[in-house]
């Protein structure tokens, strides 16, 4: 393991346990440490579960890609996936977008600033703009704690020593440092005026603090904190300076499942009154009445003087089966002899975890299909076939005699990792892509075969800790890639990106957290399961919101229907892998699997969009997914086109009968 810069202490703060209460279940994301006084800051690790330590241990332990030398305090779980990795693990600390701000934190110091959003053709633009600038003489950083709503950086002097600490907050316009030393520093670039306040690039910043304030040096006795702050085009500088008064030692994420509904609350734990904070855009009444609003790359954010603020999203229902009811006999004709030839020509072969896993679950998906068609012969062959297969990925001992088909577990990063690995997998890259796979095959095989689900538990309950874990632990972070405050995932492990960290593929995430809603109810873990549908729940909302339906009327400049990759600081009509407009809309849609329903949005968005993905027609890549989608508008259209799509323009993750059977599900 290679060593980790910044040896410093926190307090642990267990997690606490939430009853289910009246028909509904309540989910703790994260749990305040300590208070805004104690440097500290925020914390909550809980116990090792005796089951997944014991899994974990049954495992060969081995780093396969080459760990960074984390700028993170050895007690905490490394934080990969989240929206501020860009501090801990890239050679240079990378901007971190924590909304409405963007700050960048230095080995020297830090700055704040509202980002100038602008957008053009492909892209809308909101990276880093520095506003205020602190130089503190230090040399080296060092996460010291982190919750869903705060970050906690310690700046550090040349001998390591702790010079101060910096929180930031999400959906905050506040930032405080506390100084550990006493300290004088200088705040630019500008000079402040006699009530603190500068104007920098059109925008108003401040600062209050508790040392003293002499134009624009700043003096801290060792404790003494200095909040900095934006203030919105139509805000009241007094009303911010009098919340940015008030301490924030730390947030909290909580999740009610109630029937149809998912109520999300974000709380603030403050002393001395409320802060201001806002939600994401375009996330609805946050129950509070705002004092401002900011422009951000996700669209207009309005903040409150409150320390919650409440949000409600639609609940989905895990589900791994089309309703074929509603098919009649010649449907149910086409489509068994469209089984028996996917399942005479059925493949597994892939080794690496993204497309061995999307394998997995093409089969599956073959299987459960032939037994709703009353096929079980046909599906018994297909099983016969799968369960060897996944029993070798879930063998715990697979990785000591070969180099694929099989896990470790990763002591330096704290996760499995696959070999072989792909996409960058081994540096905690796609974790939720490529694992709800296997969750969703494993789910939909173990549905009958309760022996099945006891021989391959102890890999696959790793792989659900390792996405999905109900609470941090020793072994795992909490929820690894899932954005509590956003409502979405990101994808990069470590994030060495100036915009921010970023996610492509919305709807594999969203199939992810399917799929681990159904494993954990055949385990029969209630917490697993209850995040799990609060998660499916508000990524799916999400990805309709920010990717495949967005409300583009803030954004003039942007000249398309969809973002294929979202950042912290930017949005991209792009992918990674293709520059085709049917990928990057395709990779929004897939797997369809029955869960995605949800895309069920505007009929004319839903043919805008198809019309802007395929301007030539559907004989391109992925035009089966973009098939299924057009489905949800027109039925009649997307049955013409799939009976007259090419074999080769069916992808490796789909079949010809999986796709019939969509659309011939459809109302």
């Amino acid at each position: 393991m290679p060593p980790r810069r910044g040896s410093l202490l926190r307090r642990l703060v267990a997690l606490l346990a939430v009853p289910v209460v009246a028909g509904c279940t309540m989910v703790v994301h994260a749990v305040p440490g300590p208070g805004p006084d104690d440097p500290a800051g925020p914390a909550a690790t809980a116990a090792s579960d005796p089951a997944i330590a014991a899994s974990v241990a049954g495992l060969p332990h081995r780093s396969i890609g080459t760990a960074p030398a984390m700028r993170l305090a050895e007690d905490q779980v490394p934080p990969t996936n989240r929206w501020f990795s860009g501090l801990v693990f890239p050679e240079e600390p990378q901007p971190v977008f924590p909304l409405p701000l963007s700050v960048a934190v230095r080995p020297d110091g830090f700055s704040l600033g509202v980002p100038e959003v602008r957008a053009e053709g492909a892209t809308i633009f909101g990276a880093h703009t520095p506003g205020p600038d602190v130089a503190l003489g230090t040399s080296d950083l060092a996460v010291v704690a982190y919750d869903d709503l705060t970050v906690t950086v310690a700046l550090l002097g040349p001998e390591g020593a702790e010079q101060g600490r910096l929180l930031i907050t999400r959906g905050s316009p506040f930032v405080r440092w506390t100084a550990t030393t006493e300290q004088r520093v200088t705040v630019g670039p500008q000079p402040l005026d006699a009530d603190g306040l500068v104007e920098i690039r059109g925008d108003r910043y401040g600062v209050v603090t508790d040392g003293t304030l002499d134009g624009s040096e700043l003096t801290l006795p060792a404790g003494a904190s200095a909040t900095f702050y934006a203030v919105p085009p139509d805000g009241d500088a007094a009303e911010f300076a009098d919340a940015a008064r008030v301490g924030v030692g730390g947030g909290a994420v909580t999740e009610q499942v109630d029937g149809d509904t998912v109520r999300t609350t974000l709380t603030y734990r403050t002393e001395g009154g409320d802060t201001i904070a806002g939600g994401m855009p375009f996330t609805g009444d946050p129950g509070c009445a705002p004092v401002g609003e900011f422009a951000t790359v996700y669209g207009p954010m309005p903040v409150c003087r409150t320390s919650t603020v409440a949000t409600t999203t639609a609940a989905l229902t895990p589900s791994g089966a089309l309703d074929l009811s509603g098919v009649d006999a010649d449907g149910r004709a086409e489509l068994s002899a469209l089984v028996e030839r996917d399942v005479a020509e059925l493949r597994l072969d892939a080794a690496d975890t993204y497309f061995g896993g999307k394998q997995l679950v093409r089969a599956a998906t073959l299987m459960r299909l032939a037994s709703d068609l009353d096929m079980e012969p046909t599906a018994q062959r297909v099983r016969d076939q799968l369960v060897p297969l996944l029993e070798r990925w879930a063998d715990p001992a697979g990785c000591e005699g070969r180099v694929t088909h099989c896990f470790v577990y990763d002591p330096a990063i704290r996760g499995m990792v696959g070999l072989e690995n792909s996409f960058g997998s081994e540096e905690f890259n796609d974790h939720q892509f490529h694992y709800g796979y296997f969750l969703y095959a494993a789910a939909m095989l173990g549905r009958d075969d309760p022996e099945l689900v006891e021989r391959i538990g102890p890999v696959i309950d790793l792989l659900a800790a390792d996405v999905g874990s109900p609470e941090r632990t020793p072994e795992f972070p909490e929820h690894r890639a899932f954005d509590a405050y956003a409502g979405h995932s990101w994808a990069s492990g470590f994030s060495p990106f100036g915009d921010g960290n970023n996610q492509e593929s919305s709807s594999e995430s969203v199939s992810a957290y399917n799929g681990l809603a159904m494993w954990a109810d055949l385990r029969g873990n209630v917490a697993q399961r209850d995040m799990a549908v609060a998660m499916l729940s508000r990524e799916a909302a999400s990805a309709m919101r920010y990717w495949v339906e967005p409300d583009l009327a803030p954004f003039p400049g942007f000249s398309h229907q969809v973002l294929g990759i979202n950042w912290g600081g930017k949005r991209d009509w792009s992918t990674w892998f293709s520059a085709e407009p049917s990928a990057i809309l395709a990779i929004q849609l897939i797997p369809m699997s029955p869960v995605a329903e949800y895309l069920r949005g505007d009929p004319g968005r839903i043919r805008a969009n198809v019309a802007e993905a395929t301007p030539g027609g559907f004989d391109v890549p992925y035009a089966d997914s973009i098939i299924m989608y057009l489905a949800l508008a027109d039925r009649e259209a997307a049955l013409a086109e799939a009976r007259a799509l090419p074999e080769g323009r069916i992808d490796d993750g789909n079949t010809r009968s999986y796709m019939m059977a969509w659309i011939l599900s459809r109302s």
